[in-house]
């Protein structure tokens, strides 16, 4: 069986209740991760879990290796990634404490690697739908069991950050009727896509951003006081989440490579089918 993989936002370091656990040292053609990674068992099934910024939350959103998270969690077998993410609300009606299940996102960063390809190979994925719907149903289900607050859908907009956005920018946003706003998830959404990794955020609305008049702007003390206070509850999701997402995969996720690969095989830099093996193997040879 597959394993899934956790990736950990601001404040989810760790996860209680994982049993056999093994702290494991995961290299990349990509570089490091942003820590080392944890394998182990949840709800029965086995899971891998990452902190993204580190474990004492050393990285800024902008210097997070995202290549190198994404290949390491290919590389120790996951298949399907659930990304834990706090956020900020756009809509009235998504308050602090609220979860979301984004289905879509809008891109606002500018200087980050997105895609394992480039150095000789080209690569077009198809990206117009970028969450597994399957997780997304799931994740939806197990969070309604747990008794949380849950909105099904919606876009997240990935700012650059690492600055909160101005009035102007987040009433952009909400013009353009995105429904939260974070520094993390697109990039990991579009490698995991090239790897064939299913992906899913759950997305902790801690404030209202900026653009509430009737709310205090955010700020750090904010998000951390409702940030104890959710990831207590994304812990419950996770945990009913992990043992119901597909042991088979019958998702286009799966196949999200099969016809992207354009460049010939014969005219790929050797040393660059070697870095990807992992990735295109069971395409080019």
């Amino acid at each position: 069986m597959s394993r899934v993989g956790i990736i950990g936002g601001s404040g989810l370091y760790n996860i209680e209740g994982i049993t056999d656990v093994e702290r494991v040292e995961v290299e990349t053609p990509f570089g490091k991760p942003s820590d080392s990674l944890t394998t182990g068992k949840l709800s029965g099934r086995e899971v891998v879990f990452l902190p993204r910024h580190g474990s004492g939350h050393t990285l800024l959103p902008t210097e997070l290796p995202f290549r190198a998270n994404i290949y390491a969690m290919k590389k120790l077998g996951v298949e399907q990634i659930i990304a834990v993410s706090a956020v900020g609300s756009l809509r009235e009606e998504i308050r602090p404490l609220d979860i979301v299940i984004p289905d879509q996102f809008f891109d606002r960063t500018k200087t980050r690697e997105n895609t394992f390809f480039g150095g000789g190979i080209v690569a077009h994925v198809g990206f117009g739908d970028p969450v597994c719907r399957v997780m997304g149903d799931v994740l939806h289900k197990a969070t309604r069991e747990v008794g949380a607050r849950v909105h099904r859908g919606g876009t997240y907009v990935c700012m650059e950050g690492p600055h909160f956005s101005t009035r102007a920018e987040s009433e952009t946003y909400r013009g353009l009727k995105a429904s939260v706003i974070g520094m993390t998830n697109l990039q990991e959404a579009k490698l995991a896509r090239e790897a064939e990794i299913c992906y899913a955020t759950l997305a902790l609305s801690t404030d209202y951003d900026c653009w509430h008049v009737g709310e205090e702007d955010v700020t750090v003390e904010m998000i951390i006081e409702n940030l104890t206070k959710n990831v207590e509850t994304a812990k419950k999701i996770l945990k009913a989440t992990v043992p119901e997402l597909p042991a088979v995969r019958e998702c286009p996720c799966a196949s999200a490579l099969q016809n992207a690969i354009i460049t010939r095989p014969d005219a790929i830099p050797e040393k660059r089918k070697k870095e990807l093996e992992l990735i295109i193997g069971k395409y080019i040879k």
